[in-house]
């Protein structure tokens, strides 16, 4: 017998045909003499329904009175799949965020979790129920309801896995496991049997969407076995752990690709101590995460240098650079939409050299310009042109070997909470 947290995404529960065949998922392992926790989304385009309200009401509504608005969905969603589960034979006993034990820091619409209580779950477990609990959501120390941001029912479920100490924590979405890039993109993608943390981690962070970076960290972090798969077959998925197999060959593991980016070059900059410092401690103090930085050299005392920014961000960092011109003068700065960032991520890169001229190699190939280069151990990230996305993502598949035998790719739109 094991303990098996499952989590489920918004689309997986969207209908109440969908909610009916999760609940026989979830019975399925119940019968088996498993005991299960569940952690669950709100059903389909419900919480997006809230914010349009909210917006027709007031643009911009206070943080706690959001927090207090779009914990409802997760509510409906628990107590639905509590009475599904109850139809088909089965005990289950719904708990919000707050009442599972979940502790977060003061913060609204992106707290982060400090502490779990997990007393109540466990009685239930005892009780011989089916645990459901509310993804996104807990409640701080004072009794403030709040919401855990983007990505939130997935690191809900690793902290609850980690916190009840539970065999596997399944994430069951839309796509049948982790690929090795963008099925839609690349029809040949392949789907990999398993992937180190470290390598998903790279992945999430760049663009790939099955997994919040929060909810891998947070795995890493406390050992807990995450397994990715779909809501809607049976097959098996792919395993995230800390030492994934190397396939033979298989240097570079995956490809994402991220829209989300604009690009800013500060000309002209008096090359002094501090500047550097001054630029990106503006920008950080008024919390926008800054991702490539390339300095050029120095001409006649001033310098050059380029950073990105997520897309969302561009406003307020045009806003940032130009209030502190009078503390950091410069002679020019400029701004570029319509990037895109591909990366390629593999443990293997770190002891096989020529991965990056063969990056580079291809990209050249395609006649594309290279706008920026960043790169770890294992991640090798370049800025181009959004227009060129796909070819890139394509070429590079082929160039590192990662294309498969055409097969047919089962999902839809990835859930993102």
């Amino acid at each position: 017998m094991s303990l098996i947290v499952m989590k489920f995404g918004g689309s997986s529960v969207g209908t109440p045909e969908r909610m009916q065949r999760v609940a026989r998922r979830i019975a399925d392992y119940k019968e088996a003499g498993h005991k299960v926790v569940v952690v669950v989304s709100a059903m389909g385009d419900t919480t997006d329904d809230l914010i349009d309200q909210s917006k027709l009401l007031n643009a911009n509504p206070p943080a706690r009175e959001m927090d207090m608005l779009l914990t409802v969905g997760e509510q409906i969603s628990i107590a639905l799949l509590s009475m599904a589960i109850d139809a088909i034979g089965h005990k289950a006993m719904s708990f919000t965020g707050w009442q599972a034990g979940i502790q977060t820091e003061a913060v609204h619409a992106k707290a982060r979790i400090s502490d779990i209580k997990p007393d109540r779950i466990f009685a239930a477990l005892d009780n011989g129920c089916t645990v459901i609990v509310a993804g996104f959501q807990g409640a701080t120390a004072e009794g403030e309801i709040t919401t855990l941001g983007r990505g939130g029912s997935d690191t809900t479920a690793v902290a609850l896995a980690a916190a009840i100490n539970a065999d596997v924590c399944e994430i069951y979405t839309d796509v049948d496991g982790v690929y090795s890039t963008d099925p839609r993109v690349v029809k040949c993608a392949r789907k990999l049997e398993e992937i180190s943390y470290d390598e998903m981690l790279e992945l999430a962070n760049l663009g790939a969407a099955v997994l919040h970076p929060r909810a891998v960290e947070y795995a890493k972090n406390y050992n807990v076995r995450l397994v990715v798969r779909s809501s809607f077959t049976q097959n098996e998925g792919t395993s995230v752990k800390e030492e994934a197999v190397m396939e033979q060959g298989m240097v570079v593991r995956g490809i994402a690709y991220d829209k989300n980016v604009a690009r800013f070059s500060i000309l002209g900059v008096e090359d002094i101590p501090g500047v550097l410092a001054q630029v990106f401690g503006a920008l950080a103090s008024n919390g926008i995460d800054v991702d490539i930085i390339v300095q050029s050299g120095t001409q006649d005392g001033k310098a050059d240098f380029a950073f990105t920014v997520s897309l969302s961000d561009k406003d307020k960092a045009i806003a940032v650079v130009e209030r502190i011109r009078s503390e950091v003068p410069y002679r020019e700065v400029t701004s570029e939409v319509n990037l895109v960032k591909v990366s390629i991520v593999g443990a293997g890169m770190v002891s096989n050299p020529g991965v990056a001229a063969k990056m580079f190699a291809a990209i050249y190939e395609l006649g594309i310009s290279i706008k920026l280069v960043t790169t770890s151990e294992i991640r090798l990230s370049v800025v181009i042109s959004a227009d060129h996305c796909q070819e890139v993502v394509r070429a590079l598949h082929t160039a590192y070997g990662l294309d498969t035998a055409e097969q047919a790719f089962v999902g839809g739109p990835q859930d993102r909470r």
